[in-house]
C-alpha cells in the first residue's frame, strides 16, 4: 500500500496560478497541499517579462487615466487575428473584470509594479510591470503561501489523479522522496500545472509543424492537461499557439536585472524612482534587461536584414515563418546580416530591433553595447564571417546572391560597408493557449459536458477557449484564475 497525505485542497503546480490558488482556498479555511514537479516554484512566471494589462487599477486612477473593464474586453478584440470567434468570451469577462482586482491583490502581498504605461492597439495605458523583475511573483507568492500555512512540496510530481466512483475526484497519486504516494483531497483539486509548449506529444496533436520546437519554458509539458484527459476532459483551442518566434541565445550568465533580488525594499525603491527620476538614468540598467530576453522584431527583416544558417547560407524567405525554418537548420542556429543603412536606419526610433512594450525598445548601438558576444561588425564580408565562425567564400556568395535576385529599384540589399552580425538566433514557442473545457467557476468538464465533481483547473490548464493574445493577459489570466478556483474548491464540501 503507498503512504498517504491527506488535506482539503490539492494544488497542482507552484506557478502563479497554483499559488494564488493555494493562498485563496488558505484564506477560505482549507488545509492546502500544493505539488510542484520542479525543484523551484514559479513556473513559466519566472520567466517572463511579467507585465499585467488591467483597467481601472490605482495606478490608473493616480495617473488621471480614466478607463474601464468594458474598455479592456473590446480592446481584446484588435490581438484575435485567424482566431477571431474562438475566444470564450464570458471567460474573457471575467479576466477583464477581475485584473484590477488581482493586481491590488499582488500589490498587498508586497509586489511592486511601475506604470501604467501604453500599449497600443490598447486605448489607454493600462500595462502595468513587475518590479525588480518576474521573479517577485514567485518569491512573494510562495512566502504568502506558507506564511497561510500551506504545505508545498517540491520535486514533487503527479502521476494520476484518484476518483471517487461517481462523487468526482478524491486525491492524487505523486512521486514523493522516490515513492509513490497517495494524497487525499477531502474538497478539490486545483490544476494548474501550466501550458504545453514544450510538449511534442500534444504539439503534433494540435499543430504538428511545431512538435520539435522547444519552448521558452523546457518544462512547460502539460501535465495537467493530460492529467484531465484521462478523466475524461478536452482541450479546447488546442491549436493556438505563440511562435515560433525568434529568440537572440542567452547570455552565459544572467544579466543584472535577473541577478536582482525580489526585494521589497527593492520594488519600491525601482517604482520612486521611475516615478520621478529621468528615464535616461535607467536606459542602461534596462537594457540589460532588453537585449539579454527579447528577439528581434520583423521590421528589420522586412528592411533588409538576411538570414543565414551557420554554413553561411540564406535558407528562407525571411518574411514566411523564419521560425519554422531555422528549427531545421544545423544546431538550430541563424544569424542576421545586414548593412551600415540597415544599422544606421535601426540605431534610433521609431525603428527598433527589438522591445518588451510598454518598458523598453533597444538598437543596434545597445546590442553593440551590452551583447558583445551576440553583435559583430566588419568592413569585410569575409571579414564578418571570421568573427562570427561562418564560412567566409559561402556568406559573400550568399549575399551577392541576395542582392542580386532583388528587383531593379528595391532596396534592401546588403551593400554598404561596415557590414553587421547579429546571432546566433533560436526559434522558440513561447506559450500555448489551447486548455481544458472549465465552467465559470473553473470546473473542469468532462466527455459528456458535465461537471467532473472536486476537480477545478486554472491558468493555462484552465484558459477553457480563452485567448489571451496580446502582452499582459496570461500573467492576470493565471492569478485571477487561480485566485477564484481556490477558493471555488475550499468550498466545496468536505468528503469523509
Amino acid at each position: 500500500m503507498n503512504p498517504s497525505l491527506s488535506c482539503d485542497v490539492i494544488v497542482i503546480g507552484a506557478g502563479a496560478s497554483g499559488l494564488s490558488a493555494a493562498i485563496e482556498a488558505a484564506d477560505a479555511g482549507a488545509r492546502v497541499i500544493v505539488l510542484e514537479k520542479n525543484p523551484m516554484p514559479g513556473g513559466s512566471s519566472r520567466l517572463s517579462v511579467g507585465s499585467i494589462n488591467a483597467a481601472g487599477s490605482s495606478l490608473q486612477k493616480r495617473a488621471g487615466i480614466v478607463d474601464t473593464p468594458d474598455e479592456h474586453f473590446a480592446d481584446m478584440d484588435h490581438f484575435m487575428g485567424p482566431f477571431a470567434g474562438k475566444d470564450n468570451l464570458a471567460l474573457r469577462r471575467l479576466l477583464v473584470d477581475h485584473a484590477a482586482e488581482s493586481l491590488e491583490w499582488l500589490i498587498s502581498l508586497g509586489l511592486s509594479f511601475y506604470g501604467p504605461t501604453a500599449d497600443p492597439p490598447h486605448r489607454h495605458p493600462r500595462m502595468h510591470n513587475v518590479l525588480p523583475n518576474s521573479r517577485a511573483y514567485p518569491y512573494y507568492l510562495n512566502r504568502a503561501a506558507k506564511a497561510r500555512g500551506v504545505d508545498v512540496r517540491l520535486d514533487a510530481p503527479v502521476l494520476q489523479i484518484l476518483r471517487d466512483g461517481h462523487s468526482g475526484v478524491r486525491g492524487v497519486l505523486a512521486r514523493m522522496g522516490g515513492q509513490s504516494v497517495e494524497v487525499e483531497a477531502r474538497s478539490g483539486v486545483v490544476l494548474a500545472a501550466g501550458d504545453y509548449s514544450n510538449d511534442p506529444e500534444l504539439k503534433q496533436r494540435f499543430r504538428p509543424e511545431l512538435a520539435r520546437i522547444p519552448a521558452i519554458n523546457p518544462t512547460a509539458t502539460g501535465d495537467g492537461h493530460k492529467l484531465g484527459e484521462a478523466l475524461g476532459a478536452r482541450v479546447i483551442n488546442g491549436e493556438v499557439v505563440f511562435g515560433p518566434g525568434l529568440r537572440f541565445m542567452e547570455p552565459t550568465r544572467p544579466n543584472l536585472v535577473r541577478r536582482l533580488p525580489p526585494s521589497w525594499l527593492l520594488g519600491k525603491l525601482m517604482q520612486w524612482a521611475l516615478d520621478h527620476l529621468p528615464a535616461s538614468l535607467f536606459r542602461p540598467f534596462v537594457m540589460s534587461f532588453m537585449t539579454a530576453s527579447m528577439g528581434p522584431e520583423a521590421s528589420l527583416l522586412r528592411a533588409g536584414a538576411v538570414l543565414v544558417n551557420r554554413e553561411g547560407q540564406r535558407f528562407v524567405d525571411e518574411l514566411v515563418q523564419p521560425g519554422l525554418a531555422i528549427a531545421q537548420q544545423p544546431g538550430g542556429h541563424a544569424w542576421l546580416v545586414f548593412d551600415s543603412r540597415v544599422a544606421t536606419m535601426f540605431s534610433g526610433p521609431p525603428h527598433y530591433v527589438s522591445t518588451a512594450p510598454g518598458v523598453a525598445f533597444a538598437y543596434v548601438p545597445d546590442y553593440q553595447r551590452h551583447r558583445p558576444d551576440l553583435y559583430h561588425r566588419a568592413d569585410s564580408l569575409e571579414a564578418l564571417a571570421g568573427r562570427v565562425g561562418l564560412p567566409g567564400d559561402a556568406l559573400r556568395a550568399t549575399i551577392e546572391s541576395r542582392n542580386a535576385a532583388l528587383p531593379e529599384g528595391v532596396a534592401g540589399g546588403v551593400l554598404q560597408a561596415p557590414f553587421h552580425a547579429l546571432g546566433p538566433l533560436e526559434s522558440r514557442i513561447v506559450i500555448t493557449d489551447g486548455g481544458l473545457a472549465v465552467t465559470e467557476r473553473h470546473q473542469v468538464l468532462g466527455a459528456d459536458g458535465g461537471v467532473i465533481p472536486r476537480l477545478y483547473a486554472a491558468g493555462a490548464v484552465g484558459q477553457g477557449g480563452a485567448l489571451l493574445a496580446g502582452n499582459g493577459h496570461h500573467i492576470g489570466w493565471a492569478v485571477t484564475s487561480g485566485r477564484r478556483a481556490g477558493r471555488f474548491a475550499a468550498q466545496e464540501p468536505r468528503r469523509l
